[in-house]
């Protein structure tokens, strides 16, 4: 049973307003250690907005936000420090290294890290020495969440991590994420996918016009549908054309 106790994440009638425009409209939820919990929304709903407030990125209006008993009004430095936030391609140095790229981030976070070990990590060992720009875009991904750990983080927060890339490197990717959830760390993620939402989050908020208007676990959530007399309106087969492409070209990494 989740309990106060392991509350990693408390967001108290958060509320963000741009002149007259109000994308955050007073939403409360808590994230529990360990998880994997989920904003899901359309575009302008909010949600983006609420991750970068939760990321002391961004000054909210009014509310509370708490990370690991850390206030993002009176702690935000404190919270930097426990923290992980995924950067987009765009925020790299397209020409240095993957290796010079680790001995970056390490001195920004002032630690020492195994560089070969997180590389490992993400199976990207073998490309120590190439230029970021040179990566394919889901090994740019794999790398991309590789930083969020050189600080042994108690939250990852992940913003659309797997938009744009081919299903492989999507399922790569989810096997990732599940990986650093089960070493005990919680993420919080933000996707337009689903089925991607479905498979990895134990609970998902989902977001409209900056509002929650449902906040369960994906299995919870679907039941509720179901029993309100839902019936999908074409026969829903075993399998889908994904899953007949990556049965036939595999799972592996195709670098």
């Amino acid at each position: 049973m989740k309990s106060e106790a392991n509350r990693i994440i408390q967001v108290k009638n958060l509320v963000k307003q741009y002149d007259k425009l109000v994308a955050v409209k007073g939403i409360s939820f808590d994230v529990y250690e360990g998880e994997i919990f989920g904003l899901l929304g359309p575009n302008g709903a909010g949600k983006t907005t609420t991750l970068e407030i939760m990321e002391t990125l961004r000054d909210k209006t009014s509310g509370e936000v708490i990370i690991d008993g850390l206030s993002v009004d009176k702690n935000p430095s404190d919270i930097k420090r426990i923290i992980g936030v995924q950067l987009q391609a765009a925020g790299y140095y397209p020409s240095l290294s993957l290796m010079q790229l680790l001995d970056l981030f390490a001195g920004l976070y002032n630690v020492s890290i195994n560089k070969n070990e997180v590389l490992e990590s993400v199976a990207l060992k073998d490309k120590a020495k190439a230029k970021f720009k040179e990566l394919s875009g889901g090994q740019k991904q794999r790398f991309s969440i590789a930083t969020t750990l050189i600080n042994k983080p108690r939250v990852v927060f992940l913003d659309e991590p797997t938009t744009g890339l081919d299903p492989q490197a999507r399922r790569n990717l989810w096997d990732l994420i599940k990986q650093i959830r089960d070493t005990g760390t919680t993420i919080v993620i933000t996707t337009h996918y689903m089925d991607e939402a479905e498979v990895l989050c134990d609970r998902v908020a989902i977001v409209e016009l900056g509002e929650i208007i449902a906040l369960d676990t994906p299995a919870h959530l679907i039941d509720n549908l179901i029993s309100k007399g839902f019936e999908r309106k074409t026969e829903v087969k075993q399998a889908n054309l994904e899953d007949v492409f990556l049965s036939l070209t595999g799972h592996e990494y195709r670098e």
